[in-house]
């Protein structure tokens, strides 16, 4: 008898709740099905090759039932030759449809990871910068890898499981009937107690089963928090203390795992007892009508062979059935992202635009992250085209807010917000976003080498494109200075490089991108003073013709913008160039003023300067 067994793996995380939880599944089965619909060839391939191979291992107990009656009991040497040479010929023909099933269950498995990979990748695309604000990176990671895993096992492996079962026991039957029906209904009576059973464990496993995946998500955000920051967990000596609440974490995980895995492991003896019962039944019985002739030997040694076909095969349905709710689980996290809806999306009858060259305008603008916590409250002003506007402000005060507004990465909570003379959520987002180049505070850089990165902002770029950024922004120097040049590695996330290093890069990559409005959000606040004299130069030659925005706390950075907003509270507070705001002594005077103060002094004392000069940077 060939059987199949392949354990589900068990899922990490669910964040659903278990009312209802029979009808949801159903449809999640339902789309799930839609899944295969466009592998539907392979699908009927492998139920065609399964279905051979499954109806062949009854027709072989069948087979040996024929040997022992016509070819050994008869001693009938020409019976038994042509029997074997059946036998053999069936022999072949089912190493055949292994082959092919085998073959097309794993091929039906890679095509579903592939398609719900890339379908979540694409999807992620979509989806706003609020969602990955709130959502942690390990939630993200668990659905893109593991979660897909065990879909694509529970729609390939989980059904040929499945179809592997019933074939057994729907053929196994037929021959028990062919061979002694009063058998047979004892056997299959047995049925109904084993599929109650089946019910009565099933909703107590998928809770146990929803409570590790919960725990293990937990453990997971903490472990890959751990892993990115861990310069940060050394550097304040962290190790003990994050080391005790991970302990808590997997202890937690391991007690509801424990759990499942009890009641999964119940499950099993429970229906074994049961199967056994009706086998000693049978072969009380059988015996007696061997005696009276009522039954053949050979009926009766392939009887118990059918009996294993269909205890056997509700063994595995119930295994494979437990193991499912786990899978359907993990489909439910993969269809609840597909199925979230971006915040921040075009809108109907957007506005086909070749520019956004023109003024910005933020009418009567409010924006809060969280209800009745306001960030940006009734703000109102006018930037003209090629202006360079300054932000300037204590932290928090929503200067960064007002540049996300901007890119419309958020969109405002009330007021409107126009470029160019527009409503810009009349503008398709790509057309927004595509035009408006941002040099963030924290930069970020992939994979690879310095000249991937850069080309990033223009991927048709050539060489000399790149290499003149860089000149611009002022990274050509550090760049030419590594073995490799523009071809040296930047490592996971550029940890190889200093952070200066990857602003400068950073800006490169903007530079190269030539966008129509250029946003700096303290892209210069981690090189040191000739390095941003250097940037400054290039920049203005950039900025030339441009509408930018810049964030800076070093003040020397924005002393020659058009316009100086001083942001305080949600609101500008100040607002002018350099000498007007210098002749109110507003805010802006004490913030010059002070900073002042700071690098003169580091001048007179060098090491408390570096402290004090370090401080007013950060």
């Amino acid at each position: 008898m060939m059987r199949l067994k392949r354990k589900l793996p068990v899922s990490d995380f669910d964040d659903l709740h278990e009312d209802d939880t029979a009808q949801l599944s159903g449809k999640i089965l339902k789309r799930m099905v839609v899944l295969l619909k466009p592998h539907w060839k392979t699908v009927i391939g492998f139920l065609i090759a399964i279905i051979l191979v499954s109806a062949i291992d009854a027709i072989f107990t069948y087979i040996s039932k024929e040997i022992i009656d016509l070819g050994i009991d008869a001693r009938d040497k020409v019976a038994l030759t042509r029997i074997l040479t059946i036998y053999g010929g069936f022999i072949i023909v089912q190493a055949i449809g292994a082959f092919f099933f085998i073959y097309l269950v794993g091929l039906l498995g890679e095509r579903i990871r592939y398609d719900l990979r890339k379908q979540l990748f694409n999807h992620l695309q979509q989806l706003s910068l609020s969602y990955f604000s709130k959502t942690p990176l390990g939630w993200i990671m668990s659905r893109v890898t593991s979660d897909t895993e065990r879909m694509a096992e529970l729609m390939t492996w989980g059904l040929l499981d499945s179809t592997w079962a019933v074939v057994n026991i729907l053929t196994a039957s037929y021959f028990m009937f062919i061979i002694n029906a009063k058998l047979a209904w004892i056997v299959l009576l047995s049925l109904p107690v084993m599929i109650v059973v089946a019910f009565k464990f099933r909703k107590r496993i998928l809770h146990h089963y929803r409570l590790s995946r919960k725990e293990n998500s937990r453990m997971t955000a903490s472990m890959n928090e751990n892993i990115t920051g861990v310069r940060v967990v050394k550097a304040l000596k962290r190790e003990k203390k994050n080391l005790a609440d991970f302990k808590v974490l997997s202890t937690s995980m391991y007690n509801a795992s424990f759990r499942a895995a009890f009641l999964s492991a119940l499950f099993l003896p429970v229906v074994q007892t049961i199967s056994a019962i009706s086998l000693g039944i049978v072969l009380w019985r059988g015996g007696l009508q061997v005696q009276t002739g009522g039954i053949t030997v050979g009926g009766i040694q392939a009887f118990i062979g059918y009996i294993m076909f269909i205890l056997w095969p509700i063994q595995d349905l119930a295994r494979v059935y437990a193991e499912m709710q786990n899978a359907i689980a993990s489909a439910e996290r993969i269809f609840s992202l597909i199925d979230t809806e971006p915040v921040i999306k075009n809108r109907h009858n957007t506005l086909e635009i070749d520019s956004l060259a023109g003024d910005i305008e933020f009418d009567h603008v409010s924006f809060h992250y969280e209800k009745d916590d306001p960030v940006i409250q009734d703000l109102t002003f006018t930037v003209q085209r090629g202006q360079t506007v300054a932000l300037v402000g204590p932290t928090g005060g929503g200067k960064t807010t007002i540049v996300n507004l901007l890119c419309r990465f958020y969109e405002p909570t009330e007021g409107t917000i126009r470029i160019a003379g527009n409503d810009y959520m009349r503008y398709q987002l790509k057309d927004i976003q595509s035009r408006i180049g941002v040099v963030l505070q924290t930069p970020h850089l992939f994979s690879g080498t310095i000249r991937e990165n850069i080309r990033y902002g223009k991927l048709s770029a050539s060489d000399d494109e790149i290499e003149a950024s860089a000149k611009l922004a002022g990274a050509h120097d550090f760049i030419t200075k590594f073995d490799k040049g523009y071809d040296q590695d930047v490592g996971e996330g550029g940890n190889l490089l200093s952070v200066g290093q990857k602003q400068l890069i950073s800006i490169a990559r903007a530079i190269l991108a030539k966008p129509e409005v250029f946003v700096m959000d303290e892209a210069t606040s981690s090189v040191d003073t000739l390095t941003e004299a250097l940037i400054q130069k290039g920049m203005d030659q950039l900025m030339q013709g441009r509408t930018s925005f810049v964030i800076a706390h070093r003040l020397s950075t924005i002393k020659r913008a058009d316009v100086i907003m001083v942001i305080k509270d949600g609101q500008i507070a100040e607002m002018g160039n350099h000498e007007a705001l210098m002749r109110q002594k507003g805010h802006y005077y004490r913030l010059y003023t002070q900073q002042f103060r700071q690098e003169l002094e580091s001048q007179l004392d060098p090491f408390t300067g570096l402290q004090e000069g370090t401080a007013a940077a950060s």
